[in-house]
């Protein structure tokens, strides 16, 4: 049995790895936080720089709504490939997923609800 950072590190080199071949480039920096059933993971650093320049491009928010309707869009098409990745490394199957991406800051958040909290090993105190 795994302990709570071994999912926790499991998901970030899965969501990792997602990234870099799904959306052509990985996250500067991932973490993920198992909380009960609900497993949240923070990537930041996402954003391409056709990306970024789309946003800056086009006037007003339109860059910025163009984005995150596509970046939706490719998670809701990769969703049985996300939730496969979560339950191989939480043992649980994912109910729901929830994302957003900050087109200024370049962070991504996505929310996994779990249907039950998983089953992991304490670990021993020093």
């Amino acid at each position: 049995m795994k302990t709570q950072g071994e999912i926790e590190a499991a998901v970030c080199e899965g969501i990792s790895r997602f990234e870099q071949n799904y959306m052509g480039r990985g996250p500067k920096d991932i973490h993920a936080h198992l909380l009960g059933d609900l497993l949240v993971v923070r990537l930041r650093g996402v954003l391409t720089a056709a990306e970024q320049q789309l946003v800056k491009a086009l006037a007003g928010d339109k860059g910025r709504d163009l984005l995150k309707q596509v970046r939706t869009h490719l998670i809701e098409t990769a969703r049985p490939t996300l939730e496969a990745l979560i339950h191989e490394a939480t043992g649980v199957k994912v109910v729901s997923l929830h994302h957003d991406i900050s087109t200024s800051t370049g962070e991504e958040v996505m929310v996994f609800t779990l249907a039950a909290a998983p089953l992991f090993r304490e670990t021993k105190k020093s």
